[in-house]
């Protein structure tokens, strides 16, 4: 199960494995801004054709949720003009939390028409919302060990109203929404450009902390394959409300001194350094919470993403307090990149673009 897909005027969930696509824009919508991001793929590897970022209003986006879709639609456009991509058809990622997701078990002997329809008509065994509420997917994970005449089959609903939020949103800039995906989804396909990365590419587990303005995500990866996700209402936003408070500073004014430039130095320890500690105790309570709900006792690494992951200090106090390898992601490192993609800001914003990137991902091979 990897996408939802929109066909004619109807909202469905649907796998697209092995379909290829070509100059697909992966939209990338968080509580704070908008991202465009623009792969090409060929044999020598990635390449960044296009790229931008535009912030987004602060009632834009309500928990996770698109509150005013013309505001995000503005942004979007924007953000597609200054990438200056050609790009027309747009994907998309929802939330982890929007999803509800359960294994199943079906006859193996069923075509997938025959699968589609005895699935719908028992979903409301699963799902917790009136089915014309929802988008539904799913997708045949293999067959059971012990019978080979029944598959696992992976089932996933979202409420339609979130997917066509999201739709109503790319659609205000004139793009196609040809692809919805899952934000968890998107990380485990730009993890396959960070894996080389790490100290020993054999490690099997790998904690993705993905620590965004106003939301932290751990996804755990085994195999490279996404075994679990949490998020945590804690976020980067913390570190800025704290200079406002402390120095009397506006929004605009602390972001951009969130480095420290400009600012006494008891910053590093009064501010910063308390902030750093909080970063660690949520991740540490995220991972307690996955080895209590799993058969797993440990990660062999950890990988921080999203806007506050290269703070300053930060992966070398995470991976000092946690006793194990940890990375600031990087998804572009090896890739070549467009002469009207700006190096420096891709470079910076790097972090931040897991989801995006594996959005693009899905129109690049």
């Amino acid at each position: 199960m990897q996408a939802l897909d929109f066909q004619g005027d109807f909202v469905v969930l649907a796998s697209l494995f092995g379909k290829k696509g070509k100059a697909l824009l992966g939209v990338d919508i968080s509580s704070t801004s908008v991202k465009v991001l623009e792969l090409s793929h060929s044999d020598a590897g990635y390449r960044v054709e296009a790229y931008a970022s535009e912030p987004l209003p602060n009632d834009a986006i309500v928990e996770q949720n698109i509150h005013n879709d013309e505001e995000v639609g503005e942004a979007i456009k924007r953000a597609l003009t200054k990438s200056r991509s050609s790009a027309s058809k747009a994907a998309l990622a929802v939330a982890g939390s929007a999803v509800i997701t359960k294994n199943i078990q079906m006859n193996a002997n069923l075509n997938d028409a025959e699968m589609d329809i005895q699935i719908r008509a028992e979903a409301d065994q699963y799902i917790p919302y009136p089915l014309e509420e929802v988008s539904l997917d799913w997708e045949i994970q293999g067959t059971l060990e012990n019978n080979e005449g029944v598959v696992d089959v992976l089932l996933a609903a979202c409420r339609s109203e979130t997917v066509e939020r999201r739709k109503d949103a790319v659609e205000y800039a004139d793009l196609e929404a040809a692809i919805v995906d899952i934000e968890a989804y998107c990380t485990e396909r730009a993890f396959e450009l960070i894996k080389p990365q790490l100290e020993d590419e054999s490690q099997q587990t790998v904690a993705i902390i993905d620590i965004g303005a106003t939301m932290t995500t751990l996804s755990v990866l085994h195999n490279g394959a996404s075994i679990y996700t949490r998020e945590q209402l804690f976020g980067g936003n913390q570190l800025i409300e704290d200079i406002m408070r402390r120095y009397g500073l506006n929004h605009p004014e602390a972001m951009l001194a969130k480095t420290g430039d400009g600012l006494p130095p008891e910053f590093e320890q009064d501010v910063l350094e308390p902030f750093r500690n909080a970063v660690l105790q949520q991740i540490s309570r995220s991972l307690q919470f996955f080895f209590s709900s799993s058969p797993f006792n440990e990660v062999n690494s950890i990988v921080l993403a999203g806007g506050t992951a290269a703070l300053d200090g930060l992966a070398e106090k995470v991976s000092e307090e946690m006793g194990m390898p940890t990375l600031v992601a990087n998804p572009f490192r090896d890739m070549a990149v467009s002469s009207k993609v700006n190096v420096n800001v891709l470079s910076a914003d790097a972090p931040s673009l897991l989801v995006a990137c594996g959005l693009a991902m899905r129109g690049s091979r």
